[in-house]
């Protein structure tokens, strides 16, 4: 089933940790396929006569299963469709392609023709990671090519600093929101987290050092002693300023 175009792709992230997922093919194709999910958490069943030495390199992992055999409908009743989470076909034979979209689509799953994306009801964007920051480039199946050039560009902007960043937002995001019960406080809080100008001190080898001071003044203010006083007074960020001149 051929869709109608991607002029409005719905952007998703999913969660395939220890769900399964198929991959048709054992090229460089398959390679870069199987590297990515395997990134992700996922189990993975290839199927194809020959693999390239990195899959092969990657066999005996437990979450990788090869299957030395051409496609055919077996396929589905021998390793049961329904336990796959996405198919991706990337064989170098455009028939053998279209009828692995036709088949998934008759069991519901979710197929990428890694050369047809208009055969396709997912696409795998470009992607750009920093540890939690994930940021993905899609020219919806015109130009995988371009999608890599515009994602080698953002490569350059985003350097291993968000990383860092990231990490301590999401620390200091999980210890407010179990110590602040009050809602709006906390999304007080946390919007101002963001004003903060932490990326020089990153950048300058600095960070370390102003976190520990960070750390020492949070579990020192008031109202980190008792909720009591959240509810009386609006928790704030009042000693930001204090312990370091970028923020």
């Amino acid at each position: 089933m051929e869709l109608n175009g991607w002029q409005h792709p719905l952007p998703v992230m999913m969660n395939l940790a220890r769900r399964r997922c198929l991959i048709v093919g054992g090229g460089p194709i398959a390679e870069r396929k199987l590297r990515s999910l395997l990134a992700a958490g996922a189990e993975v069943t290839l199927v194809s006569p020959a693999f390239t030495a990195g899959i092969l390199e990657m066999e005996h992992q437990p979450n990788v299963n090869v299957k030395r055999q051409s496609y055919d409908e077996s396929i589905w009743t021998a390793h049961g469709a329904v336990r796959f989470a996405l198919v991706i076909a990337a064989t170098n034979d455009s028939q053998v392609n279209r009828q692995i979209a036709q088949d998934a689509n008759a069991h519901n799953l979710l197929v990428n023709i890694v050369d047809k994306p208009e055969l396709s009801s997912f696409i795998l964007p470009s992607v750009v990671r920093r540890g939690k920051l994930v940021i993905t480039v899609s020219t919806g199946g015109a130009s995988p090519s371009a999608a890599r050039k515009i994602a080698k560009e953002i490569d350059k902007t985003y350097g291993d600093e968000y990383e860092i960043y990231l990490d301590f937002l999401s620390e200091t995001r999980l210890f407010i929101q179990e110590r602040v019960k009050d809602k709006k406080a906390r999304q007080g809080l946390f919007k101002d987290m963001l004003a903060w100008d932490l990326m020089p001190l990153i950048r300058e080898g600095k960070f370390e050092d102003w976190k520990e001071k960070f750390n020492l003044a949070l579990h020192g203010e008031a109202w980190m002693q008792s909720q009591e006083q959240v509810e009386m007074e609006l928790p704030s960020w009042s000693f930001i300023n204090e312990i370091g001149q970028h923020v």
